[in-house]
């Protein structure tokens, strides 16, 4: 008897649950998400650029292909005011790793194996600029220093290079 039951009370409740969602959908006062404009897959006809069109001088793909010892800031330097910029862009994208004294033991930098570069060592301020550049924009091999060219414009990279620059050799005790 009681198998009777649930056969029957079964379907009986899968049907009210969703008659009762149904009932909530037909109802509801906000907009659906399928309801929404949007660009289907081939729904209008894809453009295609001519050729030639893409720049490549004084691009990425530019900075990219060059020999380090070729890459040449367009900032001046030793200028305050890039230097103060590039202070304030250390401080939004590399102070947790390289930490405030930018010694390597920033906040996420202490959790990585080795630590992060200290900026103030005789290897990083003797490097040239096109190396820090290419490290800061592509990553150091076989290190933690992530890409950074999606995310810093060309521009804020040497501002971030000539502020590594201000700082100097540290001092050892």
């Amino acid at each position: 008897m009681k198998k009777w039951i649930l056969l029957i009370l079964l379907p009986a409740c899968v049907w009210a649950g969703y008659e009762a969602l149904m009932a909530f959908d037909r109802y509801f006062p906000f907009g659906r998400m399928r309801e929404t404009p949007a660009i289907r897959p081939y729904e209008k006809p894809q453009l295609v650029m001519e050729s030639g069109t893409v720049p490549v001088d004084d691009s990425e793909a530019a900075y990219r292909a060059m020999e380090p010892g070729a890459l040449r800031s367009s900032l001046l330097p030793g200028d305050r005011k890039t230097i103060l910029e590039g202070r304030r862009i250390y401080a939004t994208y590399c102070m947790q790793c390289h930490g405030k004294n930018h010694d390597g033991s920033g906040t996420v930098g202490q959790s990585f194996s080795p630590l992060p570069a200290d900026l103030e060592t005789p290897r990083v301020q003797e490097s040239t600029d096109g190396v820090l550049f290419r490290h800061i924009s592509y990553g150091a091999v076989n290190g933690r220093q992530p890409a950074l060219a999606t995310t810093l414009r060309i521009e804020d990279r040497w501002r971030v290079i000539a502020y590594i620059r201000s700082l100097g050799v540290r001092n050892q005790p």
